[in-house]
C-alpha cells in the first residue's frame, strides 16, 4: 500500500507540478518493486507470510500428515511389473563423489552406465532418493534469478527419482482427477507429465509423475478420472524424457499455485523451508527405513569438532564459515548448491575441478605413482614446458610438494653456494610456514604470536610508494637503499649476505607493487655483496600478471632462483624450484637431495597439464585482458567512494587498500566489506599488515561479466551505511 501510494503521489504531482523532479525521485524504484510483486503468486506469499510467523507455510501441513500416518502404500503398488519393496539409496547430492566430476555427470551415456552397475550389485533393490537433496545437476541457468542476495540457482530437489528401465509403467496410489497432462520436454524439464488431484478428508493434494513417455501421458485429458490401481505412464527414454537417463521424478503437493501445465521440481535453497511445507516427503505414504536423505552435517558442529580436535592455529574465514563441497571454474558451492564467486583462489589456478587437469590426474594416478629414481617421461615433459617460459640462464628445476618447501630448498641451495646464513627479506614478506621460512617471514615473525627477526634475517622496509616509509612514484631507489642499509649491518658483524628473497608483487603485504627500478638495484646490491637472488613466485606466477609469465619480468632481472608452488597443480600439492646451471652445480655437492613425492608421475601429470591449459586457452591474455578492465573500473569505484585510497596490481592479481581522509587504516571496513560480500555469492579477503587490503586474485578462467559482477556487489556495499558513516 505504501508503494502504491507514493506512485499515486507521484501521478498527482505531475500534474500539480510538473517541472518539480525531485517529487518524482521515488516513483520509478517503487514501479520496479510494485512489478515484482505483481509476479509472485500470491498464495505462494501468504505461505512465506505464514512461515515468518512461525506457523507451517501451508495450514494442511499437518493435516496431510496426521491423515496419512495411518496409510502405508507398497512400491509394488506404484511399479507393479517391477515387484520390488526396497530401495537402495542413491546419492545426488553437490557432495556426493559417486556423480563424480560435472563432465560425467552431464554425460548421460556414462550415468546410465553407472545406474546399471549399481543395479546389478542391489538387483532386489529399486535405485531411489532425492527428497531435499541438493544437486549440482542442474546446470542451465534458465531458471537463475538474482534476489536481495546476489544470483540464485534452483538447486533443492522437491520429489524422489526411481532409477528404472525405460517403459516401465507407473500405477496410481490414489483414485484422482488429470489436472495436467502434458509433454513439456522442449522445456528440457520433465518430458510427459501428468499431475493429479486428490481429495482427502477435508482438504486436497496432488502427486506429480514426470519424465514418461509422450504418448502414456498424452492419452489422458484434463479432467480425465485415474482408478487407484490404473496404469497412469510409462516411463520414457532420453531424449525424449527431458533429456535424463531414464526414472520417475514422484511428488506430492498440497497446492499448485497458479501452475496449469507444469510445476517446480526444484527450489531455491533460500526458499526451502517454505518450499518443503507444501511439497511433501514422498516417504510418508512408503515409510521404507533408509528411504531418507542423509542428514547434512551442520557448520556449527563441524566448528565444533574443529574446536576439540584440530590446532586452534587453524583460522576459518568469514566470521560465519561457509562450508565447501564442491569447485566448479570460477566457483565454489556450498552443501546446499549455492554458487560463490571465487575472486581469491590462485591456488586453483585454471579454475576449480578444470575437466582436463582433472582426467590427467585420474588417468595417471590409476596407472603408476612412485619416486624419481625410476625413468619416467612425465617429469621431463613437464621441465620442458617450464623451462620453455623462462629465461635460458634459469635451466635447471628440482620438484617438490609445496610452496614452503620450494623456498625451503631454495635457501639451503643459498648456503650451499655462499656459505652464508645472512638472508635480506622485505617487511610484512611471507615465504611459507616450514621453521626456515617462518624464520625468513616478517609477515609470521613480526605478527601475533612471533618473536621478531631472528639473527640471521635483515628485514628492511616494505617498499610500498602509497603508504610506506617513502611515498610517490619515485621512491625505487630509497627503497633500494633500505636494501643496502641491511648489506652494511651484515658487513659490520663481520659475515657477508647469502641472498635477498622477495615476491615480485608482495602479497600479504597488500598486493603491494615493487617501485619502478627498485629491483634491478637491490639485484645489483645484492650481487655485489656476493648473494644470491630469488624471486618467489608461489603467488604470481604461471600468467597470472598478464604482461608476464613470470613476476620477476616485470623488473627486467633474472634472478639466480625461483620458487613455484600453489598455481602450478591446481589445488594439488605441486612444486619446483628453478636455478641456473650455477646454482645446481655447487648445491649438488655430494649430499644427495630426495624427495619420496616430488616429481612423481602423477604430480607431473597435473602440473603438465596446468601449463599447456594456460597456453591452449590463452589464460595469460586473459589475465591481462580482464584484469586490465577490472583494474579500470575498481579506478573509477575509487573516485566515486573516497574510502578506497588506492587500487593497485597487475593482471588479476589485484589490491584494494581502505582508509580514512588522514590516511589511516580501515580494517573494520574492509573486513565488513569481505563478509557483506560473501553474503552475496562473491568470496573476498583481506591481507595487509593492517588488514585493511580487499585482494583480488581469482582462477585464471575468471571473465568480464564475473568482474562486473563483483564491481556492480562491490558498489552496492560500498553504499551501504556502515561504510557511508565511516568517514563523516
Amino acid at each position: 500500500m505504501r508503494l502504491i501510494i507514493t506512485v499515486t503521489k507521484s501521478a498527482i504531482n505531475k500534474v500539480l507540478e510538473p517541472n518539480n523532479k525531485y517529487l518524482l525521485i521515488s516513483e520509478k524504484p517503487a514501479w520496479e518493486v510494485l512489478k515484482k510483486w505483481y509476479l509472485i503468486d500470491s498464495e505462494f506469499a501468504y505461505f512465506n507470510f505464514r512461515s515468518a510467523c512461525n506457523y507451517t507455510a501451508h495450514p494442511n501441513e499437518q493435516k496431510f500428515k496426521d491423515w496419512i500416518s495411518d496409510q502405508q502404500f507398497s512400491l509394488k503398488e506404484l511399479f507393479p511389473t517391477v515387484n520390488k519393496e526396497k530401495i537402495c539409496l542413491l546419492d545426488l547430492s553437490v557432495s556426493s563423489t559417486w556423480i563424480g566430476h560435472r563432465s560425467q555427470f552431464n554425460n548421460l551415456d556414462l550415468f546410465q552406465f553407472k545406474i546399471n552397475e549399481l543395479q546389478k550389485k542391489h538387483p532386489e533393490e529399486i535405485i531411489a532418493g532425492g527428497y531435499l537433496e541438493p544437486r549440482p545437476l542442474y546446470t542451465s541457468t534458465a531458471y537463475d534469478k538474482i534476489g536481495n542476495y546476489g544470483r540464485e540457482s534452483r538447486t533443492v530437489h522437491l520429489g524422489v527419482d526411481f532409477w528404472l528401465p525405460p517403459y516401465t509403467p507407473t500405477h496410481a496410489l490414489f483414485e484422482g482427477e488429470v489436472v495436467t497432462a502434458v509433454n513439456d520436454v522442449g522445456d528440457k524439464e520433465y518430458g510427459g507429465l501428468i499431475i493429479l488431484k486428490h481429495r482427502a478428508d477435508g482438504f486436497e493434494f496432488y502427486t506429480l509423475y514426470g519424465h514418461n513417455t509422450a504418448e502414456s501421458a498424452l492419452r489422458h485429458t484434463v479432467g480425465d478420472i485415474i482408478k487407484k490401481g490404473e496404469k497412469i505412464v510409462e516411463l520414457a527414454n532420453y531424449p525424449e524424457n527431458g533429456n535424463w537417463a531414464p526414472h520417475l521424478h514422484f511428488q506430492i503437493m498440497l497446492t499448485m499455485l497458479d501452475y496449469k501445465n507444469d510445476f517446480p521440481g526444484v527450489a531455491y535453497a533460500s526458499q526451502v523451508d517454505v518450499w518443503k511445507s507444501f511439497c511433501l516427503d514422498p516417504n510418508l505414504l512408503f515409510k521404507i527405513d533408509n528411504f531418507v536423505t542423509p542428514k547434512r552435517t551442520s557448520a556449527e558442529e563441524l566448528i565444533n569438532y574443529r574446536k576439540n580436535h584440530l590446532g586452534k592455529s587453524l583460522s576459518l574465514q568469514y566470521k560465519k564459515p561457509i562450508k565447501v563441497v564442491r569447485g566448479d571454474g570460477p566457483y565454489l558451492m556450498d552443501e546446499l548448491g549455492r554458487k560463490y564467486l571465487d575472486t581469491v583462489n590462485n591456488v586453483a589456478h585454471v579454475g576449480h575441478e578444470h575437466p582436463s587437469v582433472v582426467k590427467a590426474a585420474q588417468n595417471q594416478v590409476a596407472v603408476l605413482n612412485t619416486n624419481t629414481r625410476y625413468l619416467h617421461e612425465n617429469i621431463n615433459l613437464l621441465t620442458q614446458e617450464i623451462l620453455s617460459t623462462l629465461p635460458s640462464e634459469l635451466n635447471v628445476v628440482h620438484f617438490v610438494n609445496s610452496g614452503s618447501e620450494a623456498n625451503e630448498l631454495a635457501i639451503r641451495m643459498v648456503k650451499a653456494v655462499t656459505n652464508e646464513k645472512d638472508i635480506i627479506v622485505s617487511e610484512v614478506g611471507y615465504h611459507g610456514s616450514s621453521n626456515t621460512c617462518v624464520d625468513i617471514s616478517s609477515y609470521k615473525f613480526d605478527g601475533s604470536g612471533g618473536n621478531g627477526a631472528p639473527e640471521h634475517t635483515h628485514v628492511f622496509s616494505l617498499p610500498d610508494s602509497f603508504r610506506g616509509k617513502y611515498r610517490g612514484k619515485s621512491t625505487g631507489k630509497q627503497y633500494a637503499k633500505e636494501v643496502e642499509k641491511r648489506i652494511d649491518t651484515i658487513h659490520q658483524k663481520g659475515r657477508n649476505v647469502g641472498a635477498l628473497i622477495i615476491e615480485p608483487i608482495i602479497s600479504c603485504g597488500g598486493q603491494i607493487e615493487l617501485p619502478k627500478g627498485f629491483l634491478q638495484d637491490a639485484y645489483k646490491l645484492i650481487r655485489r655483496a656476493g648473494g644470491l637472488c630469488i624471486s618467489d613466485e608461489v603467488q604470481v606466477g604461471c600468467g597470472r600478471l598478464g604482461k608476464t609469465f613470470w613476476g620477476f619480468q616485470l623488473h627486467d632481472v633474472i634472478p639466480d632462483i625461483i620458487t613455484i608452488g600453489k598455481p602450478l597443480g591446481n589445488g594439488h600439492p605441486l612444486a619446483a624450484v628453478v636455478c641456473t646451471k650455477e646454482v645446481a652445480e655447487k648445491f649438488a655437492n655430494g649430499m644427495e637431495y630426495f624427495s619420496t613425492f616430488g616429481g612423481n608421475p602423477v604430480s607431473c601429470a597435473i602440473g603438465l597439464e596446468v601449463l599447456r591449459t594456460v597456453r591452449r586457452e590463452n589464460l595469460q591474455k586473459n589475465a591481462l585482458l580482464v584484469g586490465n578492465f577490472l583494474k579500470e573500473e575498481l579506478e573509477k569505484l575509487q573516485i566515486e567512494f573516497p574510502i578506497i585510497g588506492e587500487v593497485r596490481g597487475v593482471g588479476l592479481f589485484l589490491g584494494i587498500e581502505l582508509v580514512d581522509s588522514e590516511m589511516n587504516p580501515l580494517a573494520d571496513q574492509t573486513s565488513y566489506i569481505a563478509n557483506r560480500m560473501k553474503e552475496h555469492g562473491i568470496l573476498m579477503s583481506t591481507d595487509g599488515p593492517d588488514h585493511n587490503v580487499l585482494k583480488i586474485k581469482p582462477p585464471m578462467i575468471f571473465s568480464k561479466e564475473h568482474a562486473k559482477e563483483l564491481i556492480q556487489y562491490l558498489r552496492k556495499i560500498l553504499n551501504e551505511d556502515f561504510i557511508k558513516h565511516c568517514l563523516s
